[in-house]
């Protein structure tokens, strides 16, 4: 009875996940649609690693919304470091904002928290991928600029 209770149990491996082998990379979002129309819009760069991603925001914003020091003549970046998983056609991500060196930000400019986007899969090919927000539904268009091979790490 000892010998099946101690095989029936077993630790998960002290090792991060190796996550999508076909998002490994870094990838970068050019434009959106119509944005010399919009006030404020905001372009990704996803940089995936195993099961890890670290999301750069380059917000760009003719109306200010944000404290005078904050503002940045119209244009800021904003970090968020965490883990991705995918899921039937689904991209969720959980993660944190982050200062600029990816360690967390407890305050500052801009925003602090949580940072949970979800996006749908439409389509990916090589050096392609289309997402789609499900918040916003609006389209989300990048191009891989670089490859990265998984190397899992100890936890």
């Amino acid at each position: 009875m000892c010998l099946l209770l101690c095989s029936a149990c077993k630790f998960n491996p002290n090792i991060q996940g190796e996550g999508e082998p076909y998002l490994q990379g870094v990838w970068v979002q050019d434009s959106i649609a119509h944005q010399d129309q919009l006030l404020t819009y905001s372009l990704y760069r996803l940089k995936f690693t195993c099961d890890s991603v670290y999301i750069t925001l380059k917000t760009f914003s003719k109306v200010r919304t944000v404290v005078d020091s904050c503002y940045g003549d119209g244009q800021w970046e904003e970090y968020a470091r965490g883990v991705y998983l995918v899921r039937n056609d689904s991209l969720l991500i959980e993660s944190t904002f982050t200062r600029s060196n990816w360690r967390q930000k407890l305050s500052g400019c801009h925003r602090i928290g949580q940072f949970l986007p979800r996006f749908k899969l439409v389509k990916h090919t090589a050096d392609s991928l289309y997402l789609e927000s499900q918040y916003y539904q609006t389209p989300v268009n990048l191009r891989k600029i670089e490859h990265i091979t998984c190397v899992p790490k100890p936890l």
